[in-house]
């Protein structure tokens, strides 16, 4: 699954980037988040994101969608941005361009959300130095999906699994 690239990313990430591929961070995050809003969430099932967020759903957490051109993505009410989301939110997954992580990450501070995962593809420094300033946890160029599965699939809200 892939999200859209990012501009000027590189091959070498820089030392943050490494940072925030941190296997105890993903694992945290996966196991402690119970509601993931996810941003950018196509109504496409042949889309990455729409496919990324029913794998979450069928895996035990509640996703909420947020794409203004949308009402209601795979059961759950879409919001047209973060700071419309009516609840609390664990984790903010974003199917964006790097170009809007910036404005995506307040949003996510503001929320007071626990993480800020930008998905494969996506990088971007400023977002991610706005969300640590805030003390969020934060992946980047990561998949939700594919490192759940890398983990056994077993960090679902049930709280049953443990990680390896």
């Amino acid at each position: 699954m892939s999200a859209l690239p990012s501009s000027g990313s590189s091959p070498h990430p820089s030392p943050a980037h490494s940072l925030s591929a941190d296997p105890a961070t993903i694992c945290r995050l996966l196991q402690q988040s119970r509601t993931i809003a996810v941003v950018g969430l196509s109504g496409d099932p042949e889309k990455p994101s729409w496919q990324v967020a029913r794998y979450l759903q069928e895996h035990g957490y509640r996703i909420i969608p947020v794409n203004p051109r949308l009402t209601e993505v795979l059961g759950e009410k879409a919001y047209p941005d973060l700071g419309s989301i009516p609840e609390p939110v664990d984790l903010v997954d974003v199917f964006r361009p790097a170009a809007d992580c910036p404005a995506i990450a307040e949003q996510a501070v503001a929320l007071h959300a626990r993480g800020l995962w930008l998905q494969s593809c996506i990088i971007s420094e400023e977002a991610a130095h706005i969300a640590r300033r805030a003390g969020l946890a934060v992946v980047m160029d990561r998949c939700t999906l594919v490192e759940h599965r890398r983990l056994g699939g077993s960090t679902s809200k049930r709280g049953s699994g443990s990680m390896p």
